[in-house]
């Protein structure tokens, strides 16, 4: 790859650290009428990063390079922006309402209803804890709320609101924790601070970003045993229902094919993605799948979900038109600028002066570039947790 095209790609790196935003929307109000429970999961408890923040980062008071996110077109399917990172409802919000739940709050969304659930979830969030990626040379963190971070205010929300661990863990045992997606951005950060430097020698810089390559492998087995202890944290405190995302394929991603814009035909799978990003997001999947297997040996009562984000994915891609997307704009971002095949300017990204929404956000798989669409977030729900690709099922739903 051309020195100039990986430069494009650590840009585009800086986009996953997510989406800003200033405005503190209120949450949304619950039902006020009791929830029928679906297979007696009464509550939700979710980690995670901008997937799945339902407006915990701007409560953070998030500044960076993406605010824009606090305002319109974010959200313009559900009103208005409320620091979720799409035109509309995520994965975990669509989820929420097939339990029959309401939709989860924000952890610091102080005056809240958490009886059903709490989102613990920061955009920008790390699996590992910032001092640990300090050690390691990387200091791109827009957030401290690590997992370990949101863990711990999980721990304390429940040593709060139970009186006795027995409490807890019949409490527990009628919810369903979500430990992820997580992981990503600690290797966008990697990238990040390994990116190139504009008064240095291009050898110097090409062994840079080898240098931010390199530590991103090196991070995939902390990563994934990061995200397997803390699922083993909430086993050992009564979690029985227990989902652990993958990664997304990145290299399916518009954001990261337009950075790279890569012309050599050989670097595309049949599906238009680039293999080798898609192979680095693999060996996440694969090292985090046998971490599960081993979850899964050491609490065999607990039924514990891998959600594989990545085959949903393809899924949505190889069978666009047939889930209602437009074929011909799957790897298109709906808001942006610069048009061609991705339209996506990292210079300009959506929010910005010159960037454009398309008619038709329902028919587009990717919102920014970077997050889905309300449409995008509702067809991978369904293909998860209706269509068997979060196994084995962690929700026993009543057939429609």
């Amino acid at each position: 790859m051309a020195a100039k095209g990986l430069l494009r790609f650590l840009v585009a790196l800086l986009l996953l650290v997510g989406c800003l935003g200033r405005p503190i929307p209120p949450s949304p109000s619950p039902s006020s009428a009791p929830p029928k429970t679906v297979d007696g999961i009464t509550a939700i408890y979710n980690f995670g990063d901008s997937i799945s923040d339902t407006g915990n980062f701007i409560r953070e008071g998030a500044v960076g390079m993406m605010e824009r996110t606090g305002g319109l077109p974010y959200g313009s399917a559900i009103g208005g922006p409320t620091g979720r990172c799409s035109d509309g409802y995520l994965m975990i919000d669509f989820l929420a309402k097939d339990l029959g739940l309401p939709l989860l709050s924000p952890y610091l969304d102080k005056g809240a209803d958490f009886t059903h659930g709490v989102n613990f979830a920061v955009t920008g969030a790390t699996a590992l804890d910032t001092a640990t990626l300090a050690k390691m040379g990387v200091n791109m963190a827009h957030t401290n709320s690590s997992l370990g971070v949101q863990l711990q205010r999980f721990k304390d929300f429940m040593a709060n609101t139970t009186k006795s661990s027995s409490e807890m863990r019949e409490k527990l045992a009628s919810s369903l924790v979500m430990v992820g997606e997580i992981g990503g951005n600690d290797y966008n950060y990697a990238f990040a601070t390994n990116r190139p430097q504009a008064n240095n020698s291009g050898l110097y810089n090409i062994g840079h970003m080898l240098t931010g390559a390199v530590e991103s492998l090196v991070l995939v087995p902390q990563v994934v045993n990061s995200i397997t202890s803390a699922a083993k944290e909430v086993l050992d405190m009564g979690a029985t229902r227990v989902v652990i995302p993958g990664n997304f394929p990145l290299g399916c991603v518009p954001s990261y094919l337009s950075a790279v814009n890569e012309q050599d035909k050989a670097s595309y799978d049949g599906n238009g993605c680039l293999i080798g990003l898609n192979l680095f997001a693999q060996m996440h999947n694969v090292l985090l799948q046998q971490g599960i297997r081993e979850l899964r040996q050491m609490y065999p009562s607990a039924t514990i979900a891998y959600a594989d984000y990545f085959t949903a994915y393809v899924q949505m891609l190889r069978g666009a038109s047939k889930m209602g997307f437009d074929a011909a704009s799957a790897f298109k971002a709906c808001c942006g600028a610069g048009g061609g095949a991705y339209n996506v300017d990292v210079d300009r990204m959506c929010g910005a002066t010159g960037t454009t929404v398309c008619a038709r956000p329902e028919e587009y798989l990717s919102w920014d570039g970077v997050h889905l669409t309300q449409h995008g977030y509702k067809v991978m729900t369904e293909l998860l947790y209706h269509r068997g690709l979060a196994s084995p099922a962690p929700v026993k739903f009543p057939r429609q």
